[in-house]
């Protein structure tokens, strides 16, 4: 297989990761989050009675991993391309700063309080505000999401548009007759 297959196929696994990874938060935002969020400290309970077969925790770091694997695979294979580099490198960064390191400081500590500690930890009006804070900070995860699926998509098209070989061998007879 060539390089530039290679490429590709990484290219549009990390889009598909990517774009997984996004709508999986899109999702949980319009469907999840209007129940879980509701009616603090009422709906969290209920939260924690229904999402125990599954659940976000059991979704999202798996996906957020492969993202990042496919993420710094496809860097690797694009790093002397500079038609990629900075699409691919820019979208690396915008999923580890806002999926994976913005969760770990912000979101894991909200969640201990929300669904580990045990019920009647935390008053009424703590979970409220570390709910509501929960909500607002989720605003950041969707739009680094849509960010790192947007840069993924455009270094693919990039890709798949002018292939390294027509751009590295510059114009061609054919090409410039037309």
């Amino acid at each position: 297989m060539s390089r530039t297959a290679v490429t590709t196929t990484a290219l549009i696994v990390l889009v598909w990761t990517a774009l997984l990874s996004f709508g999986g938060v899109a999702a949980e935002t319009v469907m999840l989050y209007p129940n879980i969020f509701a009616d603090p400290p009422t709906s969290l309970d209920r939260a924690r009675e229904f999402l125990v077969a599954g659940g976000p925790a059991d979704y999202f770091p798996p996906l957020g991993a492969a993202v990042i694997l496919a993420g710094l695979g496809t860097l690797a294979l694009s790093r002397r391309d500079p038609r990629l580099r900075w699409w691919v490198a820019g979208a690396v960064a915008v999923f580890v700063a806002c999926e994976f390191l913005f969760s770990v400081l912000f979101f894991w500590p909200r969640n201990e309080i929300m669904f580990v500690d045990p019920p009647g930890t935390h008053s009424a009006q703590d979970l409220r505000r570390v709910a509501a804070e929960f909500v607002a900070g989720h605003w950041v995860r969707l739009a680094g999401g849509a960010v790192t699926a947007a840069l993924a998509f455009t270094a693919l098209l990039r890709h798949v548009r002018a292939p390294a070989a027509a751009v590295a061998s510059g114009p061609t007879d054919e090409r410039i007759a037309r």
